[in-house]
């Protein structure tokens, strides 16, 4: 994390704390100390990381392992001093069950009729198949010159069951398609391990970041319903997590998210200021997911809804992650007997003119050239 004498040194009396040190790691020359950010993947290394114990008799293992998740009682899950609510689980994905996640969130969930960053400047039928129109490329090894980008390499975001409407910062009753079944069903089994039983999957945020890209300060709040929490599913590269407080004058605390890791925030951490000032290379060079690639574990069963990723398509998904991070965020939207109001309201601490390079958001340009009727856009988000 940012120590107190680090978050000091940065911040000058009467600024933005947390934009300071967003900044501070996001530099590139000269580059910053990582040698405070705390990695859960070392478990209780910081005296302010503690081990969390999680509702071991509200997921069986038959349960957790349909998709694609290790028994409850050998997940490693730590919470954070002066962080209740907040909860990290370092990979407790079966080897081999990333890849199909992945797949999902390449392949699968970017087709219609979910919505993408690239249906603001492009038709409908330019995006119905993104992966198909991106799979010559990218099954086989660069070539050394530089090529145009694929649609997939262009993809920055994807919205699944009620679409988040990035002008108005709200959801909406008349903006929904299907859920996808299987990502809610691997969020009820987390949430229920974390003392979420019941967890309704509503609606899902994915965020594709390239090795510059950055996801701005800001707070998940637009949910009617704030009593559920906020899970955050991590795979590819590394990226490094800032967690600030209330206010944006709150100094952040820094964080390594790896591949497979699952971030939960709830409760006092549910409303929190966060984001993710850098995407970083993971431990060693190579992540979990590299190493264990699409071969499954045993312990999958045949009625797992994690299914055996083929060789081609592997072929993308390995050589896409080697540069990128695919962050799923699911949230819970209505809470029970609740409606969407007439009127959204629209008083929102976030907002994008506020927040660095805001990722979660489509490209200020793609919004201009969607209202006035553009179609052309080689944008990029940092």
């Amino acid at each position: 994390m940012a120590s107190p004498k680090m978050a000091a040194s940065i911040v000058e009396s009467g600024e933005d704390a947390f934009r300071k040190i967003f900044k501070y790691y996001k530099r590139r020359d000269p580059p910053p100390d990582f040698s405070a950010i705390i990695d859960f993947s070392r478990g209780a290394h910081n005296e302010r990381v503690v081990p969390v114990k999680l509702n071991l008799a509200n997921v069986t293992d038959e349960e957790a392992a349909r998709v694609g998740l290790q028994p409850v009682r050998d997940w490693r899950a730590f919470g954070l001093q002066g962080y209740p609510g907040f909860l990290v689980i370092s990979n407790p994905f079966l080897s081999g069950s990333q890849s199909f996640w992945v797949r999902q969130c390449l392949k699968t969930y970017p087709q219609k009729p979910n919505i993408c960053n690239l249906d603001m400047h492009m038709s409908p039928s330019d995006t119905q198949d993104i992966w198909g129109k991106s799979l010559q490329s990218l099954s086989h090894p660069p070539s050394g010159r530089k090529e145009p980008k694929t649609l997939l390499e262009k993809l920055r975001w994807v919205t699944l069951g009620y679409h988040y409407n990035w002008e108005t910062k709200t959801y909406s009753a008349n903006h929904h398609t299907a859920f996808p079944a299987d990502l809610h069903l691997l969020s009820l089994k987390i949430s229920a391990a974390c003392g979420f039983p019941g967890f309704q999957a509503e609606a899902g945020i994915l965020n594709y970041y390239r090795s510059d890209s950055s996801l701005g300060i800001h707070v998940d709040e637009s949910e009617l319903d704030h009593s559920r929490p906020l899970l955050s599913l991590s795979f590819g590269q590394s990226a490094i997590f800032l967690l600030g407080g209330t206010q944006r004058q709150d100094p952040p605390v820094a964080m390594y998210m790896h591949s497979g890791d699952v971030m939960v925030m709830s409760g006092h951490s549910r409303l929190l200021y966060h984001a993710v000032p850098r995407i970083v290379p993971p431990p060693g060079g190579q992540s979990m997911l590299d190493k264990e690639g699409c071969s499954l574990s045993p312990s999958l069963h045949n009625n797992t809804v994690v299914e055996q990723v083929s060789e081609p398509d592997w072929t993308v998904c390995s050589r896409y992650i080697q540069s990128s991070r695919v962050n799923v965020t699911v949230r819970q939207v209505l809470g029970p007997g609740q409606c969407f109001p007439d009127s959204p309201s629209l008083s929102k601490r976030t907002n994008v003119e506020e927040t660095d390079s805001y990722h979660d958001t489509p490209d200020r340009e793609d919004m201009k050239r969607k209202r006035s009727g553009s179609t052309h856009s080689d944008s990029e988000q940092t």
